[in-house]
């Protein structure tokens, strides 16, 4: 916009110049120069030209305000943890959105800074720890992250997050009876209807091998907490647990305190099967410009009702690959997707690396009426301005 305005003003000037100079210029006797004339004309083109421009212009002066995401909404609550590092809840808060995000590294870092502040107190920021841990190392499970998990069972014997990963843990360990007790315990929780039947196919699976019937299936075979994604994609099996399942299991604070800080927490339970199923492609003209390393963003948007997307996920760059957004994707309670809904689905590869949009992004974008489309294609196939 400055190169216009730039530009703009030299036009201006060299057309004053061609009308000014030469009522300005010495001639003849007859016609004497006309300062008064140049200078009245110089001010209706200068000023005319700058009224005409902003009467026709559809160019817009006010700063267009910022779509919340999820990166930019985590953003600004690590700065304001800068300003108030004493804020327990809103370690917490920070954690569960670097989880949702799949910034393993950084959620362990905010939840280890939650649990020194509640001195080892908070079942919350163990179970976070050992979750953050778990789903970038499964291995964790055998060591440091089972302690954690123990230990929030200590702090809290009711924490259905705690108790999911406890009885994972004890299944790797061989200890199915005290599988099948957490498990047990977790389904008189009332959990999520739709988390009640794999609960209850984990305890039969128990009892069959405990009674010498067949081998116990692996907690969470939906995808070990590795596999699955922060919002629970279908994954390789595991006997860990998938990460979205304990997370449908109402861990204390683990969605409300998130939305009101205004930032992404952890997804509320699915309550229904609405689902957006995309396809997404590069083209082949942006092969060169996008890194296999480079994450991939989807993001699913009510283009009615700005603000954080209502659902999201962080995948590897590789194509074509087929990505299903649910409910249980949700980064914010209170925003989801319904059936029936006309949506905006965007795909953009983050080449920085930075989870924050950034000029020259591939992306591609499609919409999406859920409920009535099936799998629909999107092509990245241009870049951000």
């Amino acid at each position: 916009m400055m190169t216009f305005v730039l530009l703009a003003a030299v036009l201006t000037i060299a057309g004053v110049a061609l009308i000014a100079v030469p009522l300005l210029k010495k001639k003849p006797v007859e016609y004497s120069p006309a300062p008064w004339a140049a200078l009245i004309a110089a001010g209706v083109l200068m000023i005319g030209s700058a009224v005409l421009y902003v009467r026709l212009t559809n160019w817009s002066w006010s700063p267009k305000a910022t779509e919340d995401t999820p990166q930019t909404m985590v953003a600004r609550l690590a700065r304001r943890l800068e300003q108030n590092p004493d804020n327990l809840e809103g370690w917490l808060m920070l954690g569960r959105s670097y989880t949702q995000l799949q910034e393993f590294q950084l959620a362990t870092r905010a939840f280890q800074r939650a649990d020194r502040l509640a001195g080892g107190k908070s079942a919350d920021a163990l179970i976070g720890e050992a979750e953050a841990l778990a789903r970038s190392d499964e291995a964790e499970l055998d060591g440091r992250a089972a302690r954690l998990i123990e230990q929030a069972l200590v702090v809290d014997p009711n924490s259905g997050k705690a108790l999911f990963f406890g009885a994972a843990v004890a299944m790797r360990k061989g200890e199915l009876p005290l599988a099948k007790e957490r498990f047990t315990k977790l389904l008189a929780l009332d959990p999520p209807d739709n988390i009640k039947p794999l609960i209850q196919k984990q305890i039969d699976q128990i009892d069959q091998q405990m009674a010498g019937g067949g081998p116990a299936l692996a907690a969470g075979a939906a995808g070990g907490p590795r596999a699955a994604g922060p919002t629970g994609a279908a994954g390789s099996t595991g006997t860990a647990g998938s990460a979205a399942t304990a997370g449908s299991m109402g861990a204390a604070g683990s969605t409300g305190a998130a939305g009101s800080a205004g930032a992404a927490g952890a997804a509320p339970a699915a309550t229904t099967g609405a689902s957006v199923r995309i396809n997404v492609s590069l083209s082949p003209t942006l092969a060169q410009s996008a890194s296999g390393s480079s994450p991939l963003f989807v993001f699913v948007r009510d283009p009615s009702r700005p603000g954080p997307p209502l659902a999201v996920k962080r995948l590897e760059s590789h194509f074509p690959q087929t990505v299903e957004l649910t409910t249980s994707d949700s980064m914010v309670p209170g925003r989801a997707i319904a059936a029936g809904q006309k949506v905006q689905v965007v795909a953009r590869i983050a080449r920085s690396g930075n989870p924050v949009g950034a000029s020259g992004d591939p992306i591609g974008e499609s919409a999406y009426q859920v409920g009535r489309d099936g799998l629909v294609n999107i092509v990245i196939d241009h870049v951000m301005p």
